[in-house]
């Protein structure tokens, strides 16, 4: 799994001009891409390393602070451009495979006592965010 990590002041999530959802911060907005042998294993490590990653104010963690999460599948995350003009997608799990594993993380956040708000697992999405530093961080699990 693949997560790009950012800290947020605000974020939110439309899809058809409706906000599907949205997090008030300091929090993180985190995009996770899933590939193909990726487990539901590999899910709750990410959920527990978000969780508790220390990039907030003060070195906090979302545990710390109770910070919410706003989380949105990307699969582009697995986009390889290394040759030609235009990307391929074969490194990105298909929607039956990525799904319930984004859905997993989703899960074990919440069972953490995190606040998620999501995307729409495959719709047309518009982020936005406000991101506090800059600050992003890649992940990978």
């Amino acid at each position: 799994m693949r997560a790009v990590v950012q800290r947020v002041t605000e974020a939110s999530v439309a899809v058809d001009g409706e906000t599907v959802g949205s997090i008030l911060g300091p929090g993180l907005c985190v995009l996770v891409g899933v590939t193909h042998d990726d487990t539901p294993e590999q899910a709750a490590q990410l959920a527990r390393k978000l969780w508790s990653l220390r990039v907030l104010e003060g070195e906090k963690s979302c545990s710390d602070l109770g910070a919410p999460l706003l989380v949105v599948s990307q699969f582009t995350l697995y986009g390889d451009a290394r040759k030609g003009r235009r990307p391929t997608w074969n490194g990105a799990a298909p929607g039956p495979v990525a799904e319930p594993l984004v859905d997993e993380v989703v899960a074990r956040l919440r069972a953490l006592g995190a606040t998620v708000a999501t995307g729409r697992f495959g719709a047309d999405m518009k982020v936005s965010l406000v991101n506090d530093g800059p600050f992003t961080v890649l992940l990978e699990i």
